[in-house]
C-alpha cells in the first residue's frame, strides 16, 4: 500500500502545480474537458488520505478523511503531525539498537544525526517542501530565551510618549503630516533601477550582534530600503517574528530576529524611525504591529505597495501578482505559511525571503510613474499618488494591541452566533474558552492549538460528561486536551450547573440570528451584512446572575477523581437535568491565588491602581499548578527540568471572572470565591478581566556602540 500511496503522492503533487486557482478555477469548471480531471484527481486525493486514516495498523484507530474541508484541512495537519511523531519514535528506537553496535560500525550516531535533522526540518527530501507546523521544533521562547509578557494587561508601548491625559500613547508619526513624505523629485524624470538578478546580488545571512550591527550602518548610509517579515502565529499566544528581510538598492539581507531578538529594537529602531528614509513594504498592516510588539521599532516614512495597487486598480493586490506583472518573475509561493521557525533555515526558504524585498525598490519606482501618469489623465482633482501615502501613513499610525480576556470574548468564537445554543452549551463555551484562554497565555500556545474553536463548539453542543464520550467525540490527537481530558469533563459539568447565568445571552444570541436570517443585508461582494444594532451588542445586553458566597474546595470541584457514575444528564423537551453530589452550584466568581510563589526571581513594577509581577521568561509549568497533575505529565526538554522545579514557584496569577474560573489539583494552589460587590455589578462589562499570568518590561534596554542609540 506505501507504494501506491507514494505513487499517487508523486503524480499529484506534479499535477497540482498546474492547476489554475481562485477565480480562474471557477471559470474553467465550466468545461467538462477541465472539470472531469479535476474530479478524478479529487476522487483519487480522497481514496489516499482515506487509505491513510483508515490504516489501524499503523495508527492503532481508523480515521476516515473528513467530507467538511475545515474539518479535512485539520485532520490532515494533525495526521501530519502524527507521522512526525511516529517516525521520531521509530528513529529513536532504531538508535537505540544501534547504538550498542556502535563500537562495531561507528555508525550509529551519524545515521541518528542526519536522519533526526531531516525530520526536525521537516523537509521532503525530493521537492525540498516544508511544512506550515513541524511538531519536533523546540520553541524559540525557550531555545534563545525570548521574553514574552502574554498577562491579561492592555500591551505598553514604552517607547512612545505619552499624551497629556495620560490616556494614550503618542506615535512619532503624529508630529508630522503626510505632505512630508511625497516624493520632492519631479516624477516625471524618474529612471527606474532595475535590480540585478538574486544570482549574481551580494547578500548577507544576519544571525551575529556584529552583523546587525553593520547592516543598521548601511541603512542609515541611504534613503530607502524594503522591508518584509515572515512570522509564526501556531505555537505562541501573541505570535513571533522569525525573519526580517531588508533590500537597498545593492543589497539583500534576511536577519534572524529569533537568535537576535533583544537587539534587533535597539540597532534598527532609530533608522525605522527616521523620517528622512523611505521605507518601501507590501501589504504592511500586520508587519507593522509585529515590529511594534516584538522590537518596539515604530515605522515611519513608508510606501505600501499593496496600497499601491488598490489605488492603481490593478487585476489583483498580492505581492505574487506584481512580481509577475512588473517583473516578470514567477514567485514560489508554497513557502508563504512554512514554519519559520525552523533552524538552519534551508536555501529554498532564504531564496523566498529575499525575493519579498529584492524586486521591491524596483516596483517602488514603477508604481509611482505609473501613479503620477495617472493623475495628469484624471480630470479630477484627487493625487493619486499623495491617497497612496495617505493609506500608507494610515498603516503606520496603528498601535498592537493585545488580545484581553474579557466577560464577553467568547462570543467572538466564529460560528457561536448561528449555532442556537441553550444557556447550558453557552454556559460551556464560556467556561472552555476560558480555560482556553488561561492555558494557552501560560503555556505560550496559540489558543487555537491547546483547544480549536470548533472543538469548542462541538463539546458544548453535545455535552459529554464522561470521559468516554469526550474521547469519542475528539476526531484529532489534541496534545493539552489529551493531558487535560478530566479537566475538560469538570469545566462542562460545572458549566452546566452556572446556565441560569447565561439564559439571557442565549436568548439574546437566538433573536439576533432570527433577525440577521430575516432581516440580511447584500453588500457588493455577494456577502451578507450585519444588522446594525445587535441585541447582544446593547449595553448589559448579557446579565451575570449574583450568588451569595459558596464555601468549596478545589478538590471537590477540580480534581479529576470525580466519579462518573452519580453524574447524569438527560433532555427532557429540551430541558436538562444535572444531578451531582460532587460540584456545587452557583459560583459567582472565583479567582485563583498563589499563597507561597517566590518572588525572588520576580521583579515589581508599578502600574495604575497596584503593583505587576514582573517575569522573564514563559512559566513553561503553569498548567501542573493550574490545571492538575495531568498537565505536569508532559515531556519536558533536559535542559529544562531544572527550571520546571522552580517555575510553579514563580508564577502569579490572579483572574476574576463574573462566571467561572478553572484550576487544577494542585497542592500550591488555593480557590477563593468571592461575592460581588455593588461595584462589581456596575462595571463595564466590555473591560478586560483584572489578571495577570506574568508582566515584565516588554523590551530591554542595550547599550551598544552607535551614535544613535
Amino acid at each position: 500500500m506505501s507504494h501506491d500511496v507514494d505513487h499517487h503522492l508523486t503524480e499529484l503533487s506534479g499535477s497540482s502545480l498546474s492547476i489554475p486557482s481562485d477565480n480562474d478555477f471557477h471559470f474553467y469548471s465550466n468545461f467538462a474537458e477541465f472539470k472531469r480531471p479535476i474530479e478524478e484527481i479529487a476522487r483519487k486525493t480522497h481514496s489516499m488520505l482515506d487509505k491513510i486514516g483508515s490504516s489501524e495498523h499503523i495508527w492503532g484507530r481508523g480515521a476516515a478523511f473528513p467530507v467538511d474541508i475545515d474539518d479535512a484541512f485539520e485532520w490532515l495537519g494533525n495526521t501530519n503531525d502524527e507521522v512526525f511523531e511516529l517516525v521520531d519514535e521509530l528513529l529513536d528506537e532504531c538508535w537505540k539498537v544501534e547504538k550498542e553496535r556502535e563500537n562495531v560500525f561507528g555508525l550509529g550516531c551519524e545515521m541518528k544525526k542526519k536522519m533526526k535533522e531531516a525530520i526536525h526540518e521537516g523537509l521532503d527530501l525530493r521537492n525540498g517542501k516544508v511544512p506550515f507546523h513541524i511538531p519536533t521544533i523546540r520553541k524559540p521562547q525557550y531555545v534563545y530565551k525570548i521574553v514574552v509578557n502574554n498577562s491579561n494587561q492592555p500591551f505598553q508601548h514604552v517607547w512612545l510618549q505619552k499624551s497629556d491625559d495620560g490616556q494614550r500613547f503618542i506615535h512619532p508619526l503624529e508630529k508630522l503630516s503626510v505632505l512630508d513624505f511625497v516624493d520632492k523629485e519631479n516624477i516625471e524624470d524618474l529612471v527606474p533601477v532595475k535590480p540585478l538578478s538574486i544570482e549574481c546580488t551580494p547578500f548577507k545571512l544576519v544571525e551575529e550582534i556584529k552583523g546587525l550591527k553593520e547592516l543598521a550602518a548601511k541603512l542609515r548610509s541611504v534613503n530607502e530600503f524594503a522591508v518584509d517579515l515572515e512570522h509564526n502565529q501556531f505555537r505562541s499566544f501573541q505570535g513571533l517574528t522569525c525573519l526580517m528581510q531588508i533590500s537597498t538598492r545593492t543589497e539583500d539581507f534576511v536577519v534572524d530576529t529569533l537568535k537576535l531578538h533583544v537587539h534587533i529594537g535597539p540597532y534598527l529602531r532609530e533608522v525605522f524611525k527616521d523620517p528622512t528614509k523611505k521605507k518601501v513594504m507590501h501589504g504592511a498592516n500586520r508587519d507593522i504591529v509585529w515590529l511594534q510588539r516584538d522590537f518596539g521599532i515604530y515605522v515611519c516614512n513608508m510606501f505600501d505597495t499593496g496600497q499601491a495597487s488598490r489605488v492603481l486598480k490593478l487585476d489583483r493586490y498580492s505581492l505574487q501578482y506584481l512580481l509577475q506583472h512588473f517583473c516578470g518573475v514567477t514567485a514560489n509561493k508554497e513557502y508563504q505559511n512554512a514554519d519559520w521557525r525552523l533552524r538552519p533555515l534551508p536555501d529554498v526558504m532564504i531564496r523566498y525571503g529575499r525575493e519579498d524585498t529584492h524586486y521591491l525598490l524596483y516596483i517602488y519606482d514603477l508604481m509611482r510613474i505609473k501613479l503620477f501618469a495617472l493623475s495628469k489623465e484624471s480630470e479630477s482633482s484627487d493625487n493619486p499618488l499623495l491617497e497612496v501615502y495617505k493609506r500608507s501613513y494610515d498603516v503606520c499610525m496603528q498601535l498592537y494591541e493585545k488580545d484581553l480576556l474579557t466577560e464577553k470574548s467568547y462570543l467572538n468564537i466564529h460560528g457561536l452566533r448561528g449555532a442556537g445554543f441553550n444557556a447550558q452549551q453557552l454556559a460551556i463555551v464560556s467556561g472552555l474558552y476560558e480555560w482556553r484562554d488561561i492555558l494557552a497565555r501560560s503555556e505560550d500556545e496559540s489558543p487555537g492549538y491547546v483547544l480549536p474553536n470548533k472543538i469548542i463548539l462541538e463539546i458544548a453542543k453535545q455535552m459529554p460528561v464522561t470521559t468516554s464520550n469526550l474521547r469519542r467525540l475528539l476526531k484529532s490527537k489534541l496534545p493539552y486536551v489529551e493531558r487535560n481530558i478530566d479537566v475538560i469533563i469538570n469545566i462542562v459539568r460545572y458549566s452546566m450547573q452556572n446556565a441560569p447565568a447565561f439564559e439571557e445571552a442565549a436568548l439574546c444570541l437566538k433573536e439576533e440570528h432570527a433577525a440577521r436570517v430575516t432581516k440580511t443585508v447584500p453588500v457588493e461582494d455577494g456577502t451578507e451584512a450585519p444588522l446594525p444594532h445587535s441585541p447582544i451588542a446593547a449595553e448589559g445586553s448579557i446579565g451575570i446572575e449574583n450568588a451569595t458566597s459558596v464555601n468549596i474546595s478545589e478538590k471537590s470541584l477540580f480534581t479529576s477523581e470525580l466519579k462518573e457514575e452519580p453524574f447524569q444528564h438527560q433532555d427532557k423537551n429540551g430541558q436538562v437535568e444535572v444531578k451531582s453530589n460532587c460540584l456545587t452550584s452557583e459560583l459567582p466568581r472565583v479567582s485563583l491565588t498563589r499563597e507561597d510563589a517566590n518572588v525572588s526571581a520576580l521583579s515589581t513594577v508599578k502600574g495604575n491602581g497596584g503593583n505587576v509581577q514582573a517575569l522573564k521568561m514563559p512559566t513553561g509549568a503553569f498548567s501542573a499548578a493550574l490545571l492538575g497533575n495531568s498537565a505536569s505529565e508532559r515531556k519536558v526538554d533536559p535542559d529544562k527540568k531544572g527550571e520546571e522545579e522552580i517555575k510553579v514557584e514563580q508564577i502569579r496569577l490572579s483572574v476574576n471572572l463574573p462566571s467561572h474560573s478553572f484550576l487544577g489539583n494542585s497542592e500550591e494552589s488555593k480557590l477563593v470565591v468571592e461575592t460581588p460587590s455593588v461595584a462589581s455589578e456596575t462595571t463595564d462589562p466590555q473591560k478586560p478581566v483584572s489578571g495577570s499570568v506574568s508582566t515584565f518590561t516588554p523590551h530591554q534596554i542595550i547599550t551598544i556602540d552607535s551614535d544613535t542609540d
